[in-house]
């Protein structure tokens, strides 16, 4: 930074904050994939944290900048082993960005060494071990699940604030929840009715090589996977069964769409009675009034992933058609930010009593 510059940064909302509070050591393991990167963006320039200790087996010994030169002057850090003890030495809050069953090995250890821990693998998103089992693998760590409070700070923004473990929403999940949680919660629609037909761009399946997602397998292509068998389902399926205080059941379809990042996701359901537009509006604004990243678009408007690259947001709107009785909601987040890193450091603000929109006060990159 050019001499003379803090001064002149003293001036903006996060500098003023960071002369005023004591910075939280924090840590990033698994700090080298989309995710972990796209923590190191948010959380590099979060005025209430300072990076201590970023982990990766592949690179460990390399510098951040050397391995991903986007980041040069802005994460100095090397990469280091990812060993708990020594993480701990170093951290009041460790991201986990590890693939799943790597997580549930970590983040017991974390723990036990008192450190805060936000998980961004599925391992303590479930609250029923045979949920989790049946769709993942055994769960070595089954006696953290009934502790760990889902990520989603718009359904469980109280329980976060006293939380020592958080399992962060997966990207699907978060996009139809949010689209969904107002008309579930109130019993405006037909429980059996669900439908979520969403679309992602290439980012959500990791950085690790693969054909599928190579190149000239996805660019200028456009298809659906893992059709009625995606592990995200039962994720939305148990916090939308909380809201409604009974069994859902949604049937979600993913596609892969040839652009780097973005969800956007088409709802459907049954209305149980004639609703309005303007009345459903007034619902989600009721609902969403008191949460800083969700924003409704105004009617006759439909959002684009593009609003949203590189936010918190996740953006709704509503059509109803009258003549078959259904409701239509379109939601779009970006899947790297909103849901992954961004929701992440939500959480920690939340965990840590700081502002919640600290550090996420971002405008959308357009184009």
């Amino acid at each position: 930074m050019a001499a003379g510059a803090p001064a002149a940064a003293a001036s903006t909302p996060n500098a003023k904050f960071r002369a005023m509070t004591a910075q939280i050591d924090v840590a990033v393991v698994g700090a080298a994939g989309y995710t972990g990167l796209e923590l190191l963006r948010l959380l590099a320039r979060h005025p209430g944290v300072r990076l201590t200790a970023l982990t990766s087996r592949e690179y460990q010994g390399s510098p951040v900048s050397r391995v991903f030169p986007h980041l040069a002057a802005i994460v100095d850090l090397p990469y280091t082993p990812p060993e708990p003890e020594a993480v701990a030495a170093q951290a009041q809050v460790v991201f986990t960005a590890v693939p799943h069953q790597t997580a549930m090995e970590l983040v017991p250890r974390f723990l036990d060494l008192g450190v805060k821990v936000v998980d961004l693998s599925a391992d303590f998103r479930f609250r029923d071990r045979a949920a989790y089992e049946r769709w993942y693998q055994a769960h070595s760590a089954a006696h953290f699940l009934a502790e760990a409070v889902y990520g989603l700070p718009e359904l469980h923004r109280d329980a976060i604030r006293t939380a020592r473990l958080v399992g962060n929403p997966g990207c699907y999940p978060t996009c139809v929840i949010l689209g969904l949680a107002p008309l579930v919660r109130e019993g405006l629609v037909d429980l059996n009715s669900l439908i979520a037909d969403c679309k992602s761009g290439v980012s959500g399946a990791g950085r690790g090589a693969s054909l599928t997602t190579s190149y000239c397998e996805v660019n200028d292509g456009f298809r659906a996977y893992k059709v009625a068998e995606h592990r995200h389902t039962p994720e939305m399926e148990q916090e939308l069964s909380l809201l409604a205080d009974r069994p859902v059941r949604l049937t979600f379809t993913p596609h892969l769409v040839p652009m780097s990042r973005g969800i956007l996701g088409t709802l459907y359901a049954n209305l149980k009675r004639a609703e309005t537009e303007v009345e459903l509006y007034n619902l989600y604004e009721a609902f969403y009034q008191d949460h800083p990243f969700v924003r409704l678009m105004l009617p006759g408007a439909l959002p684009t992933t593009l609003q949203v690259r590189g936010t918190n947001f996740c953006d709704l709107a509503l059509r109803v058609d009258r003549e078959r009785g259904r409701v239509i909601v379109v939601s779009v987040i970006d899947n790297l930010t909103r849901g992954a890193a961004g929701q992440a450091v939500h959480n920690f603000n939340l965990m840590m009593g700081l502002p919640e929109t600290l550090g996420l006060d971002l405008a959308p990159l357009t184009p």
